[in-house]
């Protein structure tokens, strides 16, 4: 079958299923994306194109992601046109519909069909805005999130189906859409995401690695910022550290801001942090990473004793569903996304995302008696494979899908 897959960043969504569907043999496979330099997958063409045009800095607010989106789709059919001149039609299309590079590619490949991936819909209400009173929405604000919407709203329109990885995701968009969408995970790899007596890791600053036996509390995010909860980590600590001494704190994550408001400290939300707790931290024991390889990111979990997911009531992270995978203790944000993936006292602990002086009590529980949780790990392990395993749970769901949209006689294969 022939594949266009479209991602602004390839892999994307499709990091589990591009190598399945190589492996398959069989297949031509294109990936269209803006990322540079180009990702090379065993298997997979990649294709680059730029945005035919982007906003200025300065341009209307409540047109900008409009026009950000349209520039990306038409450098998408830019891009499209020369692959449908060298040859290349495909079966089936599958991207993401939320940056506008499916827009218009029914005007190239009018008899593909398109699954599109919609990851979130924004409200004023029920997500990250008017969430965190440090993060406060202004008078703009409902009008800037509608204006966003515009995009996925005339995404639903091109796609033959609509595709979100939650239940909780797809009911942030109109209930009129419901019926159109699949909900199913990418999908967890847990049979090579797992726990690991034997996992070790080497620091710098440390004489030996530390190991399972350690008293470790982790900490992971893409970037350190507020939608993933890192201040209400940080002003835990002071009280953990105190009553902890053999403690150490790992934690992964750039200094940038993926999503929601930047912090206007120069060093970012760290060094905002850093200022306002001052010497109240024992730096000495705490490991800032950055980002890391993924080796590396699963020996830090499989090392860990308690690890934080503290997000704001937003897209559930993959390595929320990896650490349960590898079998961590996690302490994880009350919020209705976390609860769909983790039960309280069953799977996790679930905290309250505002009360900081509660979170530090809850890590030293779990800290001082490992004991008394460890039915929690591998609870959560079982949970992922049952659920989100991507083999035998998901890969399934989404063949299942792209079957109802091609021939016959290019249907796949599905495991059994």
């Amino acid at each position: 079958m022939n594949f266009l897959f479209v991602h602004q960043n390839m892999p994307g969504q499709y990091r589990e299923l591009l190598p399945w569907l190589v492996a398959q043999g069989g297949h031509n496979i294109v990936f269209l994306t803006q990322r540079t330099p180009l990702p090379q997958i065993k298997g997979v063409t990649s294709v680059g194109y730029k945005p035919h045009r982007t906003p200025a800095e300065d341009a209307y607010g409540l047109s900008k992601t409009w026009e950000a989106a349209a520039g990306s789709g038409y450098g998408a059919v830019l891009a499209a046109q020369n692959l449908k001149a060298s040859g290349f039609t495909p079966d089936i299309i599958i991207g993401h519909a939320g940056w506008g590079e499916l827009t218009f590619l029914k005007e190239v490949f009018p008899d593909a069909p398109i699954i599109g991936f919609f990851e979130y819909y924004y409200r004023t209400h029920g997500g990250p805005v008017n969430f965190d009173p440090e993060s406060p929405a202004t008078p703009h604000t409902p009008y800037l999130l509608a204006a966003r919407n515009t995009v996925p709203l005339m995404n639903f329109e091109v796609v033959d189906r609509g595709h979100a990885p939650t239940f909780w995701q797809r009911d942030r968009f109109p209930k009129r859409f419901h019926d159109d969408m699949y909900v199913c995970h990418d999908g967890i790899r847990t049979d090579t995401l797992r726990p690991n007596a034997t996992a070790a890791i080497k620091l710098g600053r440390l004489d030996q690695p530390l190991t399972v036996g350690d008293e470790i509390l982790t900490y992971m995010a893409r970037n350190l910022e507020l939608t993933r909860g890192f201040h209400k980590f940080m002003r835990a600590l002071p009280k953990v550290l105190a009553a902890r001494p053999k403690a150490r704190v790992l934690i992964i994550g750039g200094n940038e801001t993926s999503y929601g408001k930047k912090s206007d400290h120069p060093k970012g939300l760290r060094g905002q942090l850093e200022a306002e707790l001052g010497d109240q931290l024992d730096y000495s024991r705490i490991h800032f990473l950055g980002r890391v390889p993924f080796q590396d990111y699963q020996r830090v979990i499989q090392v860990s004793r308690c690890h934080m997911y503290l997000s704001m009531p937003f897209v559930l992270s993959w390595s929320a569903l990896e650490a349960m995978a590898m079998g961590a203790t996690i302490i994880a944000s009350d919020v209705a996304p976390v609860r769909e993936a983790m039960t309280d006292g069953e799977t996790a602990l679930l905290v309250d995302y505002f009360d900081h002086d509660a979170i530090a009590d809850r890590i030293i529980d779990v800290l001082s008696n490992p004991r008394d949780f460890a039915h929690l790990g591998p609870a959560a392990r079982t949970h992922v494979v049952e659920t989100y395993d991507f083999h035998t749970r998901c890969l399934p769901v989404h063949l299942s899908e792209i079957n109802k949209l091609v021939p016959k006689a290019k249907r796949l294969d599905i495991p059994a």
